[in-house]
Order: structure tokens, then C-alpha cells, then sequence
């Protein structure tokens, strides 16, 4: 498939418009929506570690929604240090099951968006069936009050990370009955030429 197949639109959001990247796939078996790493540091839905979790999804069959958090890109909006970001996340998932419809919803995200993920499957009614974090951010955010995890999830971490100590990562979440860990020996942040890798192992967790 091809990103050619990528449509950038703006939907309604709950501070102002959100920003969309939506990638079709014909007879989807899953929706997949990926939230992207910190705006204040960089962040945006075209991160590479997100295109890879997009690709992942999309190799699979699942029409994918990328989107930017308020006050990133065209997103309307502030920053807000993670609250109305899982607002959005929300948004962007009802928005989505309704104008992208399929057999399963699988929610994914990167480092701050890590957090946002598991955070917006928490408060949904009818949980995902699958739940993919990349390095996601234990410490800068109150990621200990999500657990346990409304939805069994997949943890993928480098061991060399240099933004998120990996072991507090580690030590948080290993050995829990909601949470399965792959470790990336040698790996760093942002995935730098792991990328293929970490793909596969986000296919794998999703199937």
C-alpha cells in the first residue's frame, strides 16, 4: 500500500481544529489512531517513530488516523501539559469510529503521546483491543496512576533511551499482568536505525 493513500484533513476538536493525517485501507480489520511525542520539544505527528507505528498498522490492514495535538501544525489550541491532550486523543477517536469504521480499535503513541495513549484508552468506555507504547514518558507524567491498565498493552523500549530513563520504564512496568515489555538493546530514543525493527515488533504485538 501506498502513503499516497494519505489525506490530510481537519476535524472539529475541543479547543479549536485538529490537524489529521488519515490513511484508508480497503475492508480495514482494525482502527488505528497514534498519538504523537511532546509539541514543546519537537513533536508532531510526522515523527519517525510515529510514521513507523502508522506503517505498522497500515501493513496490517487497519486504516490509521495521525493527528496534532492542540497548538501543533494547524491544530488550534495551546499546550496543555497533557490534559486536554487526551482530550484530543478522545476527540479524534470518536470522531474516527464513526467516519472510519471497523472491527477493532488499536491505539498507539510515542513518549509523551505514550502516556496520552494509555491515558485516553483508560477513559474509554469500550477500550481498545490493542495498546502499543513506544517509550513512553513514566516519570514527567503521572503515567503510575493509569495503572493497572484498562487494556493489556505492549511496551516497546530501548535500553540506551536518553530522554526516558529506561529504567524507570523498567522498573514500573515489567513483570506486571497488563503489560508486556520489549526491550531494544542498544536502542535510544528515538529508534535511530531501528526503525525496521521496531516495526516488526509492533506488527507482532498487533497480531
Amino acid at each position: 500500500m501506498s502513503d499516497k493513500l494519505e489525506e490530510r484533513i481537519t476535524i472539529a476538536g475541543p479547543a479549536g481544529p485538529l490537524e489529521l493525517l488519515v490513511t484508508r485501507v480497503d475492508d480495514p480489520v482494525a482502527l488505528a489512531v497514534i498519538c504523537h511525542p511532546h509539541p514543546l520539544h519537537g513533536g508532531t505527528m510526522a515523527n519517525k517513530v510515529v510514521h513507523t507505528l502508522m506503517r505498522a498498522a497500515r501493513d496490517l490492514g487497519a486504516n490509521v488516523v495521525r493527528f496534532n495535538f492542540r497548538g501543533v501544525g494547524r491544530s488550534g489550541g495551546e499546550h496543555d501539559e497533557g490534559r486536554g491532550e487526551i482530550d484530543d486523543c478522545l476527540a479524534i477517536i470518536d470522531w474516527a469510529r464513526l467516519d472510519l469504521p471497523a472491527p477493532a480499535l488499536w491505539v498507539m503513541g510515542f513518549s509523551f503521546g505514550g502516556y496520552i495513549a494509555a491515558a485516553a484508552a483508560n477513559r474509554l468506555d469500550s477500550p481498545p483491543q490493542k495498546l502499543v507504547l513506544v517509550a513512553p514518558s513514566v516519570e514527567r507524567l503521572p503515567f503510575p496512576e493509569l495503572l493497572p491498565l484498562k487494556t493489556p498493552s505492549t511496551v516497546m523500549m530501548g535500553e540506551a533511551d536518553d530522554v526516558v530513563a529506561s529504567a524507570s520504564v523498567f522498573g514500573l512496568l515489567e513483570g506486571r499482568n497488563d503489560v508486556e515489555v520489549v526491550r531494544f538493546a542498544d536502542t535510544g530514543h528515538f529508534f535511530h536505525g531501528r526503525l525496521p525493527e521496531l516495526k516488526g515488533a509492533v506488527e507482532q504485538a498487533l497480531t
